[in-house]
């Protein structure tokens, strides 16, 4: 299933100041140095019968104390003299070897060595170097280990046997010579030389214990898996999962429960309250049996409510000889329908650790599952978008439970780990509202790039960022970054707080960056980029020089925003505040209330063109005049916002820029209305409620203008046609002077052709509608929904789900508009197609929630009833971790495809691969050679397997969607 991508357009807007780099090479440090590896960069400076050679060695070894290169030349190339090293030559054969000061080189590190020669006729590169008599450069595909078993959060006994499983391959033209495995105290047991490689362990100690595995090749190059986490308790013991429950009155719940380790014999196990209120007590599962070949095989525990109790109890589940498990069940109000129920029960499943849904730190991943391709590239980095889903969730389940403590908890937890912190964007002091940033044109293709900056092209005046430090006392920016590697896969540890490229070492969560070269970067044919770029891994100017080119580059840092995921934090903390205060609990929710009131007010950077220029009809970029005052905004939420500046202190810039293309999907006019009119969000910058204002209203004009003749709504609009200021094809409608783009933004694949687009955006107008009842809204929506409901199935008996999937468009808006009067036409020359369908169960929940909102509003039978047939469907497809159905990957194929890189460009990714012309999408991300679903992958993408992958994913945004939509049907209808 091809799903949504979220493209960034070019952020990385380099000062035009020049740094020195010498003649070293960026080279990047291995994610686990290798006991004999080295890498050699060769780089020559030539001349009629004469040259240079500078040469890099990079040590991806142990350390060493004293070294030897050696290399070949192919011609008659002469040795004349040389530095930073003994230079020797033996016929075509070159030695070099350290000197007294510079024997001693660190794993990781790198020195710079550099001869004269003489030459006639060809003077071909040397293909090979060896370092101490290893072969460098070997590293292509480096060595790959993940550990399968045990699972994340399992739970043992001392004295028990814990299975230790890896997988694991060896780096290019190697075999893998052992695999062992750690604990944090070291070494288990001597490695296993055969596949497949396993252990079995018996822990001696209680506690908290942290595996790994590690492989080493022929070549003694090593990696080492992602750590997991297990308990281990004194002895055998009873395991509970999960450790705790939420349930209404009147309502059931279930948890787990099994053994620790193999009893010899049958084992009895009891459950029973052992502490807490009496509405609280077992109906089912009190007496289990457990026996030596179903001990590790979960039996369920019933809990039920009474109707009348609210507080926690405490359930022992215990047996002869083994310890005790307890399980924490909180007892809330009666709610009013079974939907709500399942909201609980979806709940508790997202939030139960065994599931894997978060990490360590509680970070939503992505996904459950780790191979992951669609907007991030892999299943545990995570977006804004999961933040903000999360900060949903616990808001519902605030509305539900009267507990509002975990809802801010996930704003702070939001605040943490994904708004930048004053060290991580240290040098905003700097920018100049007069000179917001240097303008460099997006281009249709890839190849296109390094884009040229061009400071002589006019940009505007930033006319919001002087009220935004006079409200809040800070140059800071208070939005979320939009991507980030949790478990720091990749190895940038560009760490929350400060951490510019720790590396591969630094623990937590990693800001990166993807999409940076126009409209037809596909996620298959992205580079992954720190957001803080040092150099220190990539080539020698870092990742920059793939996306812009200038005449110098500075290290710098940089982030981008989803404005759709701030925008939907502050839809959730609007719900928050209302159902909080319904509860006579708006104190408990204030503070965390008014932060997203400041968001909102960032926010805004997303209404103004990408480089502040004027609104419509604005091309050629030399002549495309420059904004002042307010009139570069379209006041729409458009794509993107990002800023940047250098790390140099001293060296004394920085950036901001907006969006020129907005998506109709990206529009929330929830969260405006919310901005507007509630007190408590209420922003502090002195023109943000007018902007605001003007939002709303600009945002619905929006949706009318794009609604196609059938109903659904057509893609977008841009001031910069093609990311260049370009001029539109000529007789295309505008609106407010903006082009219409069927395909705003992306195009690999559209972007508008996701079904979930409409769903999502859709959801927040009916959201409004719900509110306010206003009119403009309810005339989108009656026609949206008709068109969507033509194209709705749902089976709630055999849990079947038909809903579209990929849409086509032809034609455009039928006129130009400018808001003077009214609202815009039928658009009967603009019209969709329904090309095929889906049962996507994120999808699903949030059209459902669209019909919920409408239907509450409008009393539109067919409405309500098709949302309550897809969310009974959906709770058909219910599994131990959630609701999921199977995806057939076919667009998997693509991980073989070439990623762009400039001839002549070379660099490395922080584990060692390299990354030059050649490069596919798995090359460079060689770490997910070791995931459980690679091999069933590869097999597909290399041909020798006809079967497209099937998986069936847990994603954290769909998960609470569901959730989401459960309890919106339940608190509208009661039902």
């Amino acid at each position: 299933m091809r799903r949504r991508h979220r493209w960034r357009a070019l952020t990385a807007v380099c000062a035009s100041l020049t740094l020195l780099c010498g003649g070293l090479a960026a080279v990047a440090a291995p994610v686990q140095a290798a006991a004999a590896a080295c890498k050699v960069d060769y780089k020559k400076d030539a001349w009629a019968n004469g040259f240079t050679a500078s040469i890099s060695i990079t040590n991806q070894g142990d350390a060493l104390n004293g070294w030897k290169l050696t290399y070949s030349y192919s011609g008659n190339q002469k040795l004349t003299n040389g530095w930073s090293g003994r230079w020797s030559q033996s016929g075509q054969q070159v030695t070099v070897e350290n000197e007294s000061w510079n024997g001693a080189l660190a794993s990781g590190a790198t020195l710079n060595v550099g001869a004269q020669f003489t030459y006639s006729g060809t003077n071909a590169d040397p293909a090979d170097f060896s370092l101490n008599g290893v072969r460098c450069n070997q590293n292509s595909a480096p060595p790959t280990v993940a550990l399968t078993s045990p699972a994340a959060g399992a739970i043992y006994s001392v004295g028990g046997t814990v299975p230790l499983a890896a997988t694991a391959t060896a780096g290019s033209g190697a075999t893998v010579t052992k695999v062992e495995f750690y604990s944090q105290d070291g070494l288990l047991a001597a490695g296993d030389t055969t596949a497949p490689y396993g252990l079995n362990w018996t822990p001696t100690e209680a506690g908290d214990h942290s595996l790994h595995a590690k492989v080493t090749d022929s070549t003694g190059a090593t990696a080492q898996s992602a750590p997991v986490g297990v308990t281990v308790t004194e002895g055998a013991s009873v395991v509970a999962s999960p450790a705790s429950l939420t349930i209404a009155q009147g309502a059931k719940a279930t948890f787990g429960v099994r053994l620790s380790k193999a009893p010899a014999a049958d084992v009895t196990v009891t459950t029973a309250r052992t502490a807490g209120g009496a509405g609280l007590s077992v109906t089912g599962g009190g007496t289990l049996t457990f026996t030596p070949r179903n001990w590790s095989t979960a039996q369920n525990v019933e809990i039920s409510a009474d109707t009348t109790g609210t507080g926690q109890a405490t359930f022992t589940s215990s047996a002869p000889g083994h310890a005790a498990s307890r399980t924490t069940v909180t007892q809330v109000a009666a709610v009013a329908s079974v939907y709500t129920q399942r909201f609980l029960d979806q709940y508790n499943k997202i939030k139960d650790p065994a599931n894997g849904y978060f990490s360590p730190e509680g970070i939503p991943y992505h996904s459950v599952e780790t191979f992951m391709v669609e907007a991030p590239d892999h299943g545990h980095e995570t977006t804004s978008e999961a933040y903000s889903y999360l900060i949903w969730l616990e808001a519902m389940y605030g509305k539900v439970t009267q507990n509002w403590a975990p809802f801010n908890a996930s704003w702070a937890l939001m605040e943490k780990y994904m708004i930048p912190t004053r060290a991580d964007q240290p040098t905003n002091s700097f920018y100049q509202s007069g000179k917001p940033a240097t303008y460099a044109a997006e281009h249709p293709e890839v190849t296109s790039y390094p884009s040229q900056m061009e400071p002589s092209v006019p940009v505007g005046q930033d006319p919001i960022a002087s009220e935004l430090k006079s409200a809040y006392g800070t140059d800071d920016i208070y939005g979320m970054h939009w991507l980030q590697d949790v478990d720091n896969v990749y190895g940038y540890g560009n760490t929350p707080g400060g951490g510019c490229e720790e590396g591969p070492s630094a623990e937590g969560p990693s800001y990166i960056n993807t999409y940076q070269r126009g409209s037809q970067e596909s996620v298959f044919e992205t580079v992954p980029q720190p957001t803080c770029d040092a150099f220190k891994y990539g080539g020698t100017n870092g990742y920059l020089d793939l996306f812009v080119k200038d005449s110098g580059y500075a290290r710098q840092w940089k982030f981008t925003n989803a404005p759709d995921a701030d925008a939907r934090a502050v839809q959730a903390a609007y719900w928050a505040d209302v159902w909080a205060g319904e509860q006579g609990k708006g104190g408990d929710v204030s503070a965390t209330v008014a932060k997203a009131g400041k968001m909102g007010d960032y926010l805004r950077y997303s209404f103004f063109d990408k480089y502040f220029k004027r609104i419509g009809d604005c091309h050629p970029a030399s002549s495309c005049p420059a904004g002042s005052g307010k009139n570069s905004a379209h006041y729409l939420l458009s794509w993107y916002y990002a800023w940047g500046g250098a790390l140099d202190t001293s060296a004394g810039w920085a950036w901001r820029i907006g969006g020129s293309a907005s998506h109709f999907g990206y529009q929330n006019p929830m969260a405006a209305y919310a901005l507007v009119n509630h007190a408590p969000l209420a922003p502090k910058g002195a023109t943000a409620k007018a902007d605001w204002q003007t939002s709303l209203t600009r945002q619905l004009q929006l949706y009318k203008w794009l609604q196609s003749a059938e109903g659904g709504i057509a893609g977008g609009v841009t001031n910069s046609w093609n990311g260049s200021y370009s001029a539109p094809p000529s007789g295309l409608t505008k609106f407010f002077g903006m082009a219409y783009d069927w395909q705003p933004v992306y195009h690999d694949p559209p972007s508008n052709q996701w079904f979930g687009f409409q769903a999502w955006s859709m959801e927040r107008v009916a959201e409004y509608y719900q509110v306010t009842g206003n009119a403009d809204a309810k005339a989108v929506l009656d026609k949206w929904v008709a068109w969507a409901l033509q194209h709705t199935t749902a089976d709630p008996a055999a849990g079947t789900i038909r809903i579209p999937s990929t849409l086509a468009w032809s034609g455009q808006p039928d006129a130009n508009w400018s808001g003077a009067t009214g609202m815009p036409g039928a658009n009967t020359g603009l019209h969709v197609t329904v090309r095929d369908y889906t049962n996507d169960v994120g999808v699903t929940a949030a059209y459902a929630k669209t019909l919920t909102y409408y239907a509450a509003r409008s009393g539109n039978a067919e409405a309500k009833q098709a949302a309550k047939d897809l969310l009974d469907a959906l709770w058909q497809n219910g599994d131990a971790k959630g609701v999921s159905v199977a995806e057939t990957r076919a667009d998997y194929s693509r991980i073989k495809d070439p990623v762009y890189i400039p001839s002549g460009w070379s660099g490395t990714m922080p584990n060692g691969d390299p990354i030059r012309s050649g490069s596919t999408f798995m090359s460079i991300r060689s770490f997910l050679q070791g995931d459980p679903d690679y091999a069933r992958v590869w097999a597909y993408a290399n041909g020798t397997s006809s079967t497209a992958p099937v998986f069936n994913y847990h994603r954290f945004w769909a998960q609470a969607d569901i959730a989401l939509a459960m309890a919106d049907y339940g608190r509208l209808f009661d039902e």
